[in-house]
Formats: C-alpha cells, structure tokens, sequence
C-alpha cells in the first residue's frame, strides 16, 4: 500500500494524464458489468434488472438444449477459424512486403491504397459485395460466367458464403492491420541490415533471420489477443451479409443474441447466450496466453 502511495506522490502528473481514459473503461466495460445478472433472472420492466425471479441455470440450459445450439457454435467457430487462419498471416505477409519497398514515394502510395478500405463502412461494403458479386449483372458474375463457370450465388450458397466473408475481410483490414507489424520494423537496428549484406545474405534471408524473429513477439500477443475472440464474430457484416439461403452457415452467436433480444424481447435469454459467450471467449484466452507463456516466455501476464 505504501509503494502505491509513493508512486502516486511522485508520479501524480502522469496518474491525472490517464485518468480521462481510466473513467471512460470504468463507465463504459466495468459498471455495465452489474447487469450480467440478468442472464441469472427472469427480466421484468417494472422491476428492473435485480427485481426479477431469480432462475439460476435455467437460461443457459436452456440455450444449450437448443435445437440450434450446436450449428451456432460451429457456425461461429468455423467462420471466426477461418477468418484467424486465413487473415491473420496476411497483415503480416504484407507488412514484410511492404518493408522491402525502397522507394519513399511508391512505399507511401501502396500504403496508403492498402489502408484506404479500412475506412470504408461495412454497409458500403456489403452493398459492394451485392453489386460485385451478383450472379446476373455483377462483374464477377459476368467473369465467372465467361471463363466457363456459370451463375455463381456468392452471397447465396452455404458453399461460398464463408470464403467471401473471409476474403473481403482481409482485403479490408489487412491493410489497416498491417501498420502495427510495420512499428516493429521499424525498430530493426539497420547496421543489422548491413551486417548481413557483407555477409552475403539476399533480401529473402535477411526477411526470414533479420525481420520475422524481430515481429515474433508482436505475432505472439496478437495472436493471444485473437484468440480471447475466438467465438466473436463481426455482427454487423455478417448480419447485412446474410440471407434465406445462407442462413445455415450464416447462424452465428451475435446474430441469434441479436434475434431473441432484440426481435423477440427475451432479454434473460440473450444476456445469457451473451454471457455464455464472453465465458468461452476468456477461457481461450487465458489458456492460449498460458500455452505462450510457457512454449516462449511472451504473454499478456
């Protein structure tokens, strides 16, 4: 207790520096925490959150004896599986392509065209997708129709839902990702660079002994923090993606909650598939952060 005191007495300027950013996490993550209890209630307006009758398990199990429990958690694991497999290499594919540029002006224009469709909304960018990706009038449509491939329902068919979520996910935020994997670069000493030019070494043997041992520490904690994301999917695209034909794969965790909270006013229900979720979501966390700590010494704590 009398550290803590000291290090407020003697570093006070920076304590009131963060302490905007602390209240903002305090009132927005922690207080609204208090109304987990719900998913343990049975919700009543004029009671309020604590007023209802307190049902205990009852709601979870009554998720998981859902007929649609277990297409909801494969549905969320394969697309959130595929989406980490698929995309998570390709920030840091592109951001050792990147480092290689030597030209500043081409090296900030491919950044900057990488980074753009960050910035686009995921309703512009599904109404691209249903533009791009229509079977009849969308140039890929056309394309596959010319190379001898016929109608093709991207946003229709259980088949190709998953990889045109994924896909259009990387090229989206790829881009954008890729920035933190550069700040490591970045802090690669160049007399190393040097060093391994006088040695004979070509730009591929200087990416893989100079630049990917110098992101893995950066790969390890992204790939933790990933991970603590495991069964939480993108709502919102998945959501405006989705339609009666892909509605099998499409299922997942977010849009279900979504569907019984909202839409059918079970709030009891939903805050507890919610709960459920957030659950596995840290279990994976803590266990892969685990597995880090011990295979290589690098955790989050």
């Amino acid at each position: 207790m009398r550290t803590i005191l000291n290090s407020l007495r003697q570093d006070y300027q920076l304590w009131v520096m963060i302490l905007p950013a602390l209240a903002v996490i305090i009132i927005f993550n922690y207080i609204p925490m208090y109304g987990a209890q719900l998913a343990f209630r049975d919700f009543d307006f004029s009671k309020g959150l604590t007023g209802g009758e307190w049902r205990g398990w009852f709601y979870f199990q009554q998720f998981m004896d859902s007929y649609l429990f277990t297409d909801l958690i494969r549905n969320t694991f394969l697309i959130s599986l595929s989406t980490l497999v698929v995309g998570f290499p390709a920030p840091i594919i592109l951001a050792l392509v990147l480092n290689q540029i030597q030209n500043r002006r081409w090296k900030k224009l491919m950044q900057t065209t990488v980074y753009a469709p960050h910035f686009i909304s995921v309703i512009v960018l599904v109404g691209m997708l249903h533009v791009l990706l229509s079977p009849s009038t969308g140039i890929v449509g056309h394309l596959m129709q010319s190379i001898g491939l016929g109608h093709i329902h991207w946003l229709g068919s259980t088949t190709t839902f998953i990889p045109t979520y994924v896909l259009s996910d990387i090229w989206q935020h790829a881009g954008w990702s890729s920035i933190i994997y550069l700040a490591a670069l970045s802090g690669v000493d160049p007399q190393l660079y040097d060093s391994a030019k006088i040695d004979g070494a070509n730009r591929w043997q200087m990416v893989r002994f100079i630049d990917v041992p110098t992101l893995v520490p950066t790969i390890i904690i992204l790939f933790i923090l990933s991970m603590g994301n495991i069964l939480s999917t993108g709502f919102e695209k998945i959501f405006l993606m989705q339609n009666s034909l892909n509605l099998p794969v499409s299922e997942v965790i977010s849009t279900y909650v979504y569907k019984i909270g909202i839409v059918s006013n079970q709030f009891s229900l939903a805050a507890a598939i919610g709960l459920f979720n957030t659950v596995i979501n840290f279990a994976f966390l803590i266990t892969m952060n685990q597995i880090s700590k011990r295979a290589s010494n690098t955790s989050l704590f």
